[in-house]
């Protein structure tokens, strides 16, 4: 395989995505992680989640190309430009996913390679055909985005617990005014591939600023909870109410202004607020 080929099929695992993937599943395995890291296990948990993340963004993208195709975020994948074909990229995407779901099965636990697959099997069979037919699909979308930490969690404790089930609303909350404000920025390219999406069918903005508003007022709160069922201790707690406090502040902005330039500065609130409150996470965790 040249180094060409070799990136055309890096491209279709949507890289920063996966890393975002991996890194959330490394917080929660660390989190879950009793004692010493068992280095082993966490490699494979890595190895694994990363094989199935991408294989399920190549498969995304083998089922919108020609919607990709359509749209100038995506017009240049490797599929809309012909760079491969159809059949490289599914026989990819799918020996790639099946490897990942095998390697988690086998190496670290059932439980987190059922979770595995449940990720995958939302997303593309669920959250990739909705996108096309409701907004609600963000809803759905945020499902699969939320496992990775449960899925780290479950690969050190081998059980589903309160603390999994905080770190899944966090980054569920997080994801829908994070998606949101993409789509207000991408709305007239989204338009072009056909996804109804709030923004879309909000042109004015009321209905997309008051979910963002709704959705940071609920995360708040939530992400407060490690604190109160003893994960991490006080330091986390006043970081969090900081960043919260902050997240809805950029949040109120975009109701208030409702343009592009306030809902970038949503958007790049979004990315500093997550590595924030995960790095905080990590570092007051509390032994237990």
């Amino acid at each position: 395989m040249n180094k060409n080929k070799f990136s055309d099929y890096l491209e279709l695992t949507k890289p920063r995505v996966t890393f975002l993937v991996v890194i959330t599943t490394l917080v929660g395995y660390y989190l879950g992680a009793r004692g010493e890291v068992h280095a082993f296990r966490l490699l494979c948990t890595l190895l694994g989640t990363t094989l199935v993340a991408g294989g399920t963004s190549a498969l995304n993208q083998y089922l919108e190309r020609d919607i990709d195709a359509k749209m100038t975020r995506t017009q240049n994948r490797p599929l809309p430009t012909g760079r491969l074909m159809p059949h490289q990229a599914l026989i990819f995407a799918y020996s790639t996913t099946l490897i990942g779901v095998i390697c988690l099965a086998l190496a670290v636990n059932l439980l987190t390679a059922a979770l595995a697959a449940t990720t995958h099997i939302f997303y593309i069979f669920l959250y990739t055909p909705l996108k096309q037919k409701t907004s609600l699909s963000t809803l759905v979308g945020a499902i699969p985005g939320a496992l990775p930490p449960v899925g780290g969690w479950t690969a050190a404790r081998n059980d589903l617990s309160v603390e999994a089930l905080v770190l899944f609303a966090i980054l569920f909350l997080w994801q829908l005014p994070h998606v949101l404000a993409i789509s207000w920025l991408y709305s007239e390219d989204y338009k072009r591939g056909g996804f109804p999406l709030l923004p879309i069918i909000d042109p004015q903005g009321r209905s997309t600023s008051r979910q963002i508003i709704a959705n940071c007022l609920a995360l708040l709160p939530v992400s407060l909870l490690p604190t109160l069922i003893g994960l991490a201790g006080p330091v986390y707690f006043i970081g969090a109410l900081i960043l919260g406090l902050a997240f809805l502040g950029f949040g109120i902005l975009v109701a208030i202004e409702k343009n592009n330039i306030s809902t970038r500065r949503m958007m790049l609130a979004s990315l500093a607020y997550l590595p924030a409150l995960l790095g905080l996470l990590t570092f007051d965790k509390t032994s237990f």
